[in-house]
Formats: structure tokens, sequence, C-alpha cells
């Protein structure tokens, strides 16, 4: 059996992506890395950082993105699937540029992929989530946040990038549309391994550039200027403890970059939120209600969630 592992960015040193760990969370698993680098601006040095890993197993393939498709995140589908149909393995392990793999989860992850290499029923492996916020120790079990993605997929040629690249799906040809029709949801299988998601770990400055950023390949860069023009120039995170606790311990190749976080005197960690800026979703009392719901009455299940996979259970 083979793993590979894949990945694409652009521009993610400069915006504080932990680019580098994500892709040395990625080794011990996988028997070869592709990660699809977009030619970014001069001061990023997204490339050089994965370059200097100096692993063998690690290939990138360089990229330049094309403006047509920063259209609802088109483009970082595009990237993915470029970098996904370079892998040769049994099994594909994509992590996004801001996420990481724990090493305590690798062995099980692995056992899950030997135990189903024969069963062409299942076409990917379903993993939990922490998504941090603000910092190291605060992440979302808030109602609209994922608690589940696909992120192992089968080597099939059917099976693309979908989307903004959160996900993906079975398609009924081999070539990509770029189109959403024609397609299925994957079956999968639960594996019990979380994926540990930094997007929301950052200087606020740099949050603030980020959002920019992504908002940019969604929407287009004239439409994004004229949405930033009279936004602040830092993210503002609200107050951290309306978030859970995390107690757990991090990914060891993450921990330098946790204990050289330097922006903690620019967070709130109680008391209101400002009410000169628009509420984050988790700060609306609609949505505190329902998290209240599902998190003490409905052991985390969410309330009317879209789920983009067919969950087979008991294999």
């Amino acid at each position: 059996m083979k793993i590979s592992g894949f990945s694409f960015v652009r521009n993610g040193s400069k915006l504080y992506y932990p680019v580098r760990e994500s892709i040395e969370s990625m080794l011990p698993l996988c028997d070869e890395i592709y990660v699809a680098v977009g030619k970014g601006d001069p001061d990023d040095t997204s490339r050089k950082d994965i370059a200097s890993i100096g692993s063998d197993k690690i290939h990138i393939i360089d990229t330049v993105w094309d403006e047509r498709y920063m259209v609802r995140g088109a483009i970082h589908a595009i990237q993915t699937d470029i970098a996904m149909k370079a892998c040769s393995g049994d099994w594909l392990l994509y992590l996004q540029a801001d996420e990481l793999i724990h090493e305590k989860d690798v062995p099980e992850i692995r056992r899950r992929c030997e135990q189903l290499l024969d069963n062409p029923q299942i076409e990917g492996l379903l993993f939990d989530y922490y998504h941090f916020w603000g910092d190291y120790f605060h992440y979302h079990n808030s109602h609209g946040w994922y608690k589940n993605e696909i992120r192992i997929v089968r080597n099939l040629p059917e099976i693309h990038s979908w989307q903004s690249a959160q996900s993906f799906r079975y398609f009924d040809y081999y070539e990509r549309p770029h189109q959403r029709e024609g397609t299925r949801k994957l079956r999968v299988a639960k594996v019990n391994a979380h994926i540990y998601h930094y997007g929301w770990v950052r200087p606020p400055h740099l949050m603030q550039n980020k959002s920019k950023a992504i908002d940019t390949n969604h929407k287009g860069a004239a439409k994004v200027e004229e949405i930033y023009r009279n936004k602040p120039a830092e993210f503002d995170y609200g107050p951290l403890n309306r978030l859970a606790q995390f107690k757990e311990t991090h990914p060891k190749v993450i921990q330098k970059r946790i204990s050289e976080m330097f922006w903690q005197d620019k967070l709130q960690y109680s008391g209101k939120p400002n009410p000169n800026r628009e509420p984050h979703k988790h700060e609306r009392f609609k949505y505190r209600f329902l998290s209240f719901i599902e998190n003490n009455f409905l052991g985390g299940r969410q309330i009317s969630s879209f789920k983009n996979y067919e969950l087979i259970k008991n294999v």
C-alpha cells in the first residue's frame, strides 16, 4: 500500500500559514508529497520554506494562478487537482496549507487505509476537526463550523476537488470541467483522527490580510478593494471565552510556532464583543442557542448541517 500527500499554496508564508509545518506533518505517513506552489509576491518564501525541509519525498509543482478562475474559489480547486493528479499512491492525503495531522494519529490513519484498501465501496476517509481561533488554546465547537471533512481519497481519475477545495466529489467524467453539474458525494468511512486547522490563528493584521486574500480568490480584486476600503487594519477575534478551551496536545512540528506566538496582548479573553463591528457568526444569539443545544443535548451533532459525503457506517 502506498499513501501520497498533496497540497497547494500561494503567498502562504507571507500570510502566516504554517506551510512548512503542514508538509512536515505528512512525512511520517506519506511515501511521496506533491505541492502545487503558485507564483506569489516577491517577499513570499513559501517555496523556499518547503524546499528547505530537505526530504526527497517532497515534489514541488510550480504554477501560475489564472485570474479568470478567481470566482467562488474555483482557483483553489484547480490548484488542488494539479497536485492530486500528480500522485501515484493508492490513498491520497490532502492537507490545506493551514492544516496539520498529529503524529499520534498516524498509526490509526495507516491502519484504516490498510483495512479498507480492498473495499471499493469506500472512496474516502472522514476526519474530525479542531478549528482554532485567535490563539492555539481556543477552538470552535460552534454551530456552522464543520465538524468533519474528507481528507483522504482513493486515487481514482473521477475524484476531483470540489468548489473552493474544501472537499471532493466523484465526477461523471475524467477531466475536471470546473463546473458543479454531473457530480455525486463520495462514499466515506470514519477514521479516528483529527485535522488541526490553524486558519484563524495569526496576528490580527495578518488575519485581516489573509481574509482579504481569500475574498479576492472568490470575488475578484476590484470587488474586494471596495469591500475592505473602510475595514480596520486588524481583525477583531472578539472575546475568546465564548469558545471551547483546548487542553490536548498539538502536533510536535508546530510547537516552535506556538512558543513564538507574539500577539497575546492584541487578543480579548473576556468581556463583550465590540458593538462597532459586525458580530461574528458564533457571537449571534441564534447560533449561540443552536450551539448550546447541540453541545449539551445532541452530543455535538449539528442541526440541519450540510454534509458533502455519504457516510458508510459499520465498516
